[in-house]
């Protein structure tokens, strides 16, 4: 594991691989690389003959956080992680993948170094600009909650709300981020939304767009307005356990043929060689 000292958090990530084109793995809201592995959302452990880097954003995980909520908007982290890929990997185009606030900080991230990624993968985008507001609403009221009675009766408010039937299999787990952090974290995720429409049609890049059904805080609107507005993009929905099992597979070929042009019957086009007489 290693550390980097970044706008006054000291942000943790691991890199596993020897060689290979770099993928940067990140994850969602109050969730960790670890957490996400737990929940069967480590999409990186499909791929062979690539490095994987895992970085858990300030405030969550092994990562230490800051007591400013504006630091945990998406288009802040997106600095964190472009500071991460510079020391890492400078110059090197990534591929990107991140669930939720991994998405968005992904997107943030690609407008502001649009050279940096050669591909993205946005799994269960969150929701955006018109139901933003609402969410907003309940991160505050959830930080307020965890302020007055603690953790224990938030993780239990939680436990009654209705499970997306993609995750009807997922192990429960708590909260990767410290109690006493866990209000700021869930204030700035209030003032956090995806970059404006009309940016998005900017970023050209190949996208996967994974997406689920019966999730209000990741709506499929979300993401099927994702894959309208962003030129080079495909969406994928899964509805049972067993569609979030085919990710890892979906996004190791996602990867690995990025930047491949495809013949109209989707295959990949193989120049024959040439042998010597």
């Amino acid at each position: 594991m290693s550390t980097l000292r970044i706008r006054g958090a000291t942000l943790d990530f691991d890199v596993t691989g020897d060689d290979g084109p770099l993928v940067v793995q990140l994850h969602g809201l109050m969730s960790s690389r670890s957490r996400d592995s737990h929940l069967g959302l480590d999409l990186g452990r499909a791929l062979r003959g690539h490095r994987i880097l895992r970085l858990d954003a300030r405030g969550h995980g092994g990562s230490t956080g800051t007591a400013d909520p504006a630091d945990y908007r998406w288009d802040n982290l997106a600095d964190d992680l472009l500071a991460v890929l510079d020391a890492v990997a400078p110059g090197e185009a990534v591929h990107g993948v991140g669930p939720s606030m991994g998405t968005g900080t992904m997107l943030h991230a690609a407008l502001k170094d649009p050279v940096r990624f050669a591909s993205l993968t946005l799994m269960v985008p969150p929701t955006a600009w018109g139901t933003r507001r609402a969410q907003a609403e309940v991160y505050r009221t959830n930080a307020d909650l965890i302020e007055r009675h603690g953790v224990e009766a938030f993780v239990k408010l939680g436990s009654t709300a209705p499970v997306p039937p993609a995750l009807a299999d997922a192990p429960e787990s708590l909260p990767a981020v410290d109690e006493s952090l866990l209000p700021t974290v869930l204030r700035g995720a209030a003032t956090a939304d995806l970059p404006p429409k009309e940016e998005l049609a900017r970023i050209d890049v190949p996208t996967l767009i994974l997406a689920w059904t019966g999730d209000p805080t990741h709506p499929l609107r979300t993401a099927s307005r994702l894959n309208e507005l962003m030129p080079n993009s495909r969406l994928i929905v899964a509805r049972t356990p067993y569609g979030v099992m085919a990710w890892p597979g979906l996004f190791a070929e996602h990867v690995i043929t990025a930047g491949v042009e495809l013949t109209p019957t989707g295959s990949i086009p193989v120049v024959p060689t040439s042998r010597a007489s």
